[in-house]
């Protein structure tokens, strides 16, 4: 054959392989997502590349064959394509037998060359850059592809079947999606530019339910404001006045002691209307649900939507009541910096690179706000100041400092035992151990 008909047999191949390599990167890039969506509009292409998905191996198979194939294919044919041309112009300049190596090598690194751009750099880019789209375009003329190979296929995809079984690999992938897929979706869309970063910390936090403690979002017992039973019609007016709350828990003297619990509206709705409240009124107070202080905040969901409520007490081993929660202390946590106003805000940045943060924050939002890795213990506590008091092994004072993780945890203000602010600085010595103490007297 001439030099015109091995030119085109060598472009034929490039196709070829070009088609080949569209067909293996498109499938391999495509997100299953995108293309349920796409099968569930009514493209039946979209289905048959999910189907191939599924079971993947006749189809890589076969575009492995096709692409090996045209490589030595395109070896023989490219082999004396262009070196009588480059022959003949470089004997005019050296001896006979260095211009036949040279137009040897430079015909097999143009053809080289040409097989490494067109038929796959620029075919496997294009199949990254649009797969669902290029995958449902390619899937027809490779139905008719497998349909003609499938006996080689068959018999090559068993024995890669068999060598995976001997070295302990799936010989299918694995398309379950985890909660980590999802959040490295959602991390992906936000640095895309698709998702807002507040948003972005939405999807966490509801994947963090799981494992959230009740305790991180509750409020601390020492800050619950209740009523007593026998409060008198001025008391209690004078209580809800000091201390404005959507529901307050009425005991019998004492805190431990909880009866039930009434709602704000219709205390509101008496004092509008001028009537006396007596707690004691049939209709008024509700039942309380009581729940442990080790449950999750999913699993508390789970009870205030069985037992119909949106309010809880929270109960230690023994009995002792350690905090409310409701159901806006709830989906609080979840929706983050999107209903918190900015004076409530628990982690504060200031404007010389140091955070001011309330001791009753949970670690896995101060974890996140610092970047910071697995704390020690971290089964013990659920909050900074529980991470504090693990870290000293005693309450906290004022001044009061550990170092980890590159940071600085000094203890601002104590009150009554509470840890209220604590300051977190980068540490100077970049200590990333646990040294902890107190400056000297």
């Amino acid at each position: 054959m001439g030099f015109v008909e091995n030119l085109l047999i060598i472009l034929a191949l490039i196709g070829a392989s070009a088609f080949f390599s569209v067909a293996e990167m498109s499938l391999a890039a495509s997100r299953r997502l995108r293309l349920r969506h796409l099968a569930d509009e009514g493209d039946a292409r979209a289905l048959r590349v999910l189907r191939v998905q599924e079971q993947p191996g006749f189809y890589f198979t076969t575009v492995q064959i096709g692409v090996n194939a045209i490589a030595i294919l395109g070896g023989i044919v490219g082999e004396g394509l262009f070196s009588p041309t480059f022959e003949s112009f470089l004997r005019g300049w050296m001896p006979e037998a260095t211009a036949t190596t040279l137009a040897f090598t430079a015909s097999v690194a143009l053809v080289t060359s040409l097989f490494v751009v067109f038929a796959d750099l620029v075919p496997k880019r294009l199949g990254m850059a649009d797969p669902e789209r290029m995958a449902m375009r390619v899937i027809g003329p490779m139905d008719k592809v497998l349909w003609a190979f499938k006996p080689v296929v068959w018999l090559y995809n068993k024995c890669s079947d068999l060598i995976l079984r001997l070295i302990g690999l799936p010989t299918q992938r694995d398309e379950r999606i985890t909660p980590d897929d999802i959040l490295a979706l959602a991390e992906a869309g936000t640095q895309a530019g698709v998702i807002d970063r507040p948003e972005q910390m939405v999807i966490e936090n509801v994947f963090e339910l799981d494992t959230r403690s009740v305790t991180s979002a509750m409020t601390p017992r020492d800050r619950i404001a209740w009523l007593s039973h026998d409060d008198t019609d001025e008391a209690v007016r004078a209580r809800i006045a000091a201390e404005p709350f959507s529901t307050y828990p009425v005991c019998d003297g004492e805190l431990d002691r909880v009866l039930g619990y009434v709602d704000a509206k219709d205390l509101f709705q008496r004092v509008l209307s001028n009537r006396p409240i007596h707690l004691t009124e049939e209709g008024l107070l509700h039942k309380v649900v009581a729940v442990p202080d080790q449950l999750s905040l999913s699993e508390v969901l789970h009870q205030f939507r069985q037992q119909h409520e949106d309010f809880a007490i929270i109960v230690n081993e023994y009995s002792t009541v350690v905090g409310v929660v409701t159901l806006n202390d709830v989906m609080s946590t979840v929706m983050g910096d999107l209903v918190t106003p900015e004076d409530e805000e628990m982690i504060v940045r200031r404007d010389d690179g140091s955070w001011l943060i309330d001791g009753h924050t949970p670690v896995t939002d101060v974890q996140r706000a610092l970047d910071l890795g697995d704390l020690p213990d971290a089964d013990q506590y659920d909050t900074l100041a529980g991470f504090l008091m693990a870290m000293l092994r005693r309450v906290p004072r004022r001044t009061d400092f550990v170092d980890w993780g590159g940071f600085r945890f000094e203890v601002m203000d104590v009150d009554n035992y509470r840890i209220d602010q604590v300051l977190v600085t980068r540490s100077k010595a970049g200590d990333s151990g646990g040294a902890s103490g107190a400056p000297p007297n």
